[in-house]
């Protein structure tokens, strides 16, 4: 499994697939799954596949992701990162909300360690809403982003990271402490962060595309379906594993981390990281986001 260490992160590894736990509670990302032994079985699936890398969130269940992968995974491994997400919140409805007022943010760290069973979390990316899937809050960034500082400097966080974000966001954070990795929307079809994906790699920042195969978002063109198709079919796999493969050879910097309760599309999002595209594949897979009918 390939790897990734942040330039400003020596003590970091990750592996460039991922797995993401939004799937793993119910409709909704609300409540528990239908079948928990079911899900904890995909978690182990891909930790014995050698994936390091999970991303969850307190915000998913609320508090059902992140118990579910204790209960899959501790005691804890060494070299086993879990990343999570604060600076948003559910309402009785399930609709996600900001909150990242530094009180917010404080318990939502505290919510963290206590139900991943941790003293330390190992990576928090802050929900920002740059990228205008999360309406913003009331505290300015920047208030947000060093309160998530000072709880680094008191030992409860090891690296800090952003989601959402713009390129004037990331710089601003780093003017107040690194940021090692940035969690942006960025698939095949939607090239909207590339921008920040520039700046993450002249800073060696990892960036993580979240909805890495915009599952219930835009679907293609019939023009770049057919171009994704004619790649997939070259190679005898799905146009999802094409598209996990892309990203990975797309940039150094990027890491995917699709989620799944489907065992079968585990396995086939594992077996897309050693998918082998030629550089003409890449090339033609870069500049299918432009393609029309």
């Amino acid at each position: 499994m390939q790897t990734l260490t942040p330039t400003n992160a020596p003590g970091l590894t990750l592996t460039r697939l991922g797995y993401g736990a939004m799937q793993l509670p119910g409709p909704g990302v609300w409540g528990p799954p239908a079948d928990r032994p079911y899900a904890l079985a995909i978690v182990r699936r891909a930790a014995d596949a050698g994936v390091t890398h999970f991303d969850t969130s307190a915000a998913y269940g609320p508090d059902v992701a992140n118990a579910l992968l204790r209960e899959a995974l501790s005691p804890y491994p060494a070299g086993l990162t879990i990343a999570t997400k604060v600076g948003v919140d559910r309402a009785p409805d399930g609709a996600f909300l900001a909150a990242a007022s530094p009180d917010q943010l404080t318990a939502q760290v505290q919510q963290n360690l206590a139900t991943l069973g941790v003293d330390q979390l190992p990576l928090v990316y802050l929900r920002v809403g740059g990228d205008g899937l999360l309406p913003p809050g009331p505290t300015p960034f920047a208030d947000s982003y060093a309160a998530l500082a000072d709880l680094r400097a008191a030992g409860l966080i090891s690296h800090l990271g952003l989601s959402g974000c713009t390129v004037a966001q990331l710089k601003a954070a780093e003017a107040i402490a690194p940021v090692v990795a940035v969690q942006n929307r960025f698939f095949l079809f939607d090239r909207s962060s590339a921008d920040v994906l520039s700046e993450c790699e002249q800073r060696g920042i990892a960036f993580v595309p979240y909805f890495p195969l915009a599952a219930g978002m835009e679907l293609p063109h019939a023009a770049q379906r057919a171009a994704l198709q004619a790649v997939a079919d070259r190679h005898g796999v799905s146009r999802a594993q094409v598209t996990i493969a892309w990203l990975l050879a797309h940039s150094p910097a990027i890491l995917a981390i699709p989620g799944t309760k489907n065992p079968a599309h585990l396995e086939e999002n594992l077996a897309a990281a050693d998918l082998a595209l030629d550089g003409a594949e890449v090339t033609a897979l870069d500049g299918i986001s432009v393609l029309i009918d």
